[in-house]
């Protein structure tokens, strides 16, 4: 069985880091793209970054531009989430997941949380002011 798991979040004041990881077990056949996906209390969650498996394409979304970078170590089956110069509106619980890459299809088109069917379970991630 196919399974995220994250981790890596944590409490860090404005301005600060955090990477978070999302380890991959199980197998997968085919091009795949991984997901970073966000969510706080009474709203819907959202996309924050994607990476597709043949390509290395990514797309950011422009919440997170310039601060946020996406990368995948295939041995270690493991996507990361850096994120730097971490403001207070990025709190939130942050999951990844994982679906077919659509070959020929820019991440911008999926790169959104109905695309995605595999699901880690989520860590949380504050940032204090």
């Amino acid at each position: 069985q196919y399974q995220l798991v994250e981790s890596g979040g944590g409490l860090v004041h404005s301005g600060g880091s955090l990477r978070l990881s999302c380890a991959a077990s199980g197998f997968t056949s085919g091009p795949y793209a991984i997901g970073w996906f966000r969510q706080t209390p009474g709203n819907e969650r959202e996309a924050v970054s994607c990476i597709a498996s043949s390509t290395g394409s990514t797309y950011y979304a422009d919440s997170v531009k310039g601060r946020f970078t996406i990368s995948r170590d295939n041995a270690k089956n493991t996507v990361y989430l850096q994120m730097n110069s971490l403001k207070p509106e990025d709190t939130a619980v942050y999951y990844c997941a994982e679906d077919e890459e659509y070959l020929g299809y820019s991440l911008d088109y999926y790169c959104v949380p109905s695309q995605f069917r595999v699901w880690g379970q989520g860590t949380q991630v504050t940032v204090s002011s």
